[in-house]
This record gives structure tokens, sequence and C-alpha cells, in this order.
């Protein structure tokens, strides 16, 4: 079993994407994040701005030697085993969705920024 915990925490290349988005977990939060506050306006096709989105996601997975593929001089994706990221990367999707040891039932994995209020 792929430890889930070490590709959440991969960093991503943070250059063309939101602030604070540094790792596979942040990246997703946020793109979630995003699919509900913008609702039916959400834009798949390029959710933080720019198309082939997904190479966000494979790059640092070649980079890891998790799955097959190579990087061009710039670090760009020169080839990957696309359905081997993809099925990794849902299966990392749906870790994230699995209850863990030492999270209480209501117990916020994500704090709210000071100042913000709870939601009501």
């Amino acid at each position: 079993m792929p430890d889930f915990e070490r590709i959440l925490d991969l960093p991503v290349d943070p250059e063309y994407l939101p602030e604070g988005v540094t790792t596979i977990r942040s990246y997703l939060i946020r793109l979630l994040s995003d699919v509900w506050k913008d609702g039916e306006g959400f834009n798949g096709k390029r959710p933080f701005g720019n198309s082939g989105w997904e190479s966000d996601l494979m790059t640092p997975l070649v980079r890891a030697g998790l799955v097959e593929g190579k990087l061009d001089e710039d670090g760009y994706i020169d080839s990957v085993d696309d359905m081997a990221a993809e099925l990794l990367i849902a299966d990392t999707i749906k870790y994230l969705g699995t209850p863990r040891p030492g999270l209480m039932p209501g117990e916020r994995i994500i704090h709210l920024p000071e100042g913000s209020h709870e939601p009501h």
C-alpha cells in the first residue's frame, strides 16, 4: 500500500499556483475549496489559471520515483505513465476521506485564520 501521507506531503512547484499551495495536500484542499466557493463558475479546465494542471500533481510523483516518467531539463514532464499517476492520485484523494486515529469527531484539521469566526 502506498504511503499516502508521504504523497500528500510531496512538494509541488508553487510558481504558477495560488499562495500557500506548496504540497499535494494543500493543492487538493485548495482545489476542493475553490470548487465549493465558485460553484457553477468553477473552471475545471483551468482551475488555477493554466490548462494541463494535472501535471502539477504528476510531476512530484515522477520526481519522487513513485511513477515511471522523465522530466526535462526545466523540470517539466517529458513522459509519464499517465494511468499509474492518475490511479495513485485517485487513491490518495480517497485516502483523504478515510478516518484516522487521533482525530475526534468535530475536530478541525484546518484551523481558521486569526480573526475569522466559526460558521453558524
